[in-house]
């Protein structure tokens, strides 16, 4: 006698699997229909998609567990770690390296007490570098939440920081 011994991949929340049907009629295939089905899961996931919501997306949308993580790495707006309620994005292209960005992420580490892809111990903030922000003429640049910051200095930087609740 064989058993299954595998584990059931955990359900969406109910909502999140409403809203994602009620999407389903606007996109022409599940594959079209994954970004905004991982907007949806992770907002239900605080923010970021653990392992077993990757699979719960797949799973709902009959695809590949494979092929939905590939999208998930790909993207820069989906996380598959933790991350703060405020995600600081350093530009570090050119530019930026040139005007001053290596020390601005000296300030963030020291303002923030974490390293890069890290979360405050409060949840409140991360801060990755990035490669390029687009706003090369007002470097340096940082990009809070969806808000740019620009022609930084480390005491503006730290103004900001301390001003993310």
């Amino acid at each position: 006698m064989t058993r299954n011994t595998a584990t059931p991949t955990p359900a969406l929340p109910e909502d999140v699997r409403a809203e994602i049907d009620a999407l389903r009629p606007r996109y022409p295939t599940a594959e079209a229909l994954v970004l905004p089905a991982l907007h949806l899961a992770q907002r239900a996931s605080g923010g970021w998609l653990p392992p077993e919501m990757i699979a719960a997306v797949a799973a709902h949308l009959d695809l590949a567990p494979a092929k939905v993580a590939a999208v998930v790495s790909f993207y820069d707006m989906f996380h598959d770690r933790p991350v703060g309620r405020h995600r600081i994005r350093l530009c570090t292209n050119l530019s930026c390296q040139l005007r001053g960005a290596d020390e601005l992420l000296e300030v963030l580490a020291e303002e923030l007490g974490t390293g890069e892809g890290e979360v405050t111990p409060d949840g409140r903030c991360s801060y990755v570098q990035f490669e390029c922000l687009g706003s090369c003429d007002t470097a340096p640049m940082m990009m809070v939440d969806d808000e740019y910051h620009e022609n930084l200095t480390p005491d503006r930087v730290r103004q900001i920081v301390r001003g993310l609740g």
